[in-house]
């Protein structure tokens, strides 16, 4: 199984994770802020892993290290759990609607950390907690973590939980694609240079 353990302790945060790729989106999440929390549980049950992970941040000065060190956290382990990338799929997508909004996304795990984030969230915050600005930290982090490229672009929405929730949601689906194994290829590295770095 693709399976990954991450600890990551730092003055700021200190992050302890266990990650499967081939799950059934089982969770147990605590980072101290309920709305990342509710994020990364829809996150999991969309892309059907299972994830444990805890997290003690220094919230009380706000949720921006706590956001951006799990999200590190996570990528590094699906970065551990791939290994050299063989018979992955790599490339994902997604048009996800919720409610009014509607968010396209795509990934290629590409070796090549960036991400792309044109999102019109019209609050500041959600929650007493969660800047909304920390949605981009979340992605940009993730994906030098991961080395992926990552697209999200909002194409409808109003509700800015809305458009956050189908962000986390279609990322979800479209990891979950690209992870997923090539049955036509199961042990081929999908890239013409021979290597994903």
């Amino acid at each position: 199984m693709r399976k990954a353990e991450v600890t990551r302790n730092t003055t700021e945060t200190k992050i302890h994770l266990q990650l499967t790729i081939d799950g059934t989106g089982q969770q147990s999440i605590k980072t101290g802020v309920g709305f990342l929390d509710h994020m990364l549980e829809l996150f999991v049950r969309h892309g059907r892993f299972d994830l444990t992970l805890v997290c003690d941040g220094d919230t009380e000065v706000d949720a921006h290290h706590t956001t951006e060190d799990v999200a590190i956290a996570i990528g590094r382990a699906f970065s551990e759990s791939l290994g050299e990338r063989r018979g992955i799929k790599r490339y994902g997508s997604m048009l996800l609607p919720m409610d009014e909004a509607l968010v396209m996304t795509a990934i290629d795990i590409s070796g090549r950390g960036m991400a792309v984030v044109e999102l019109a969230i019209p609050s500041e915050k959600i929650g007493q907690q969660f800047d909304t600005e920390l949605v981009e930290e979340f992605f940009i982090a993730f994906a030098r973590e991961l080395g992926a490229t990552i697209h999200l672009h909002q194409i409808a929405g109003k509700n800015s939980h809305h458009i956050v929730e189908a962000c986390f949601k279609g990322f979800a689906r479209a990891l979950g694609e690209a992870v997923a194994i090539n049955q036509a290829a199961p042990d081929e590295i999908p890239s013409t240079k021979g290597t994903i770095q």
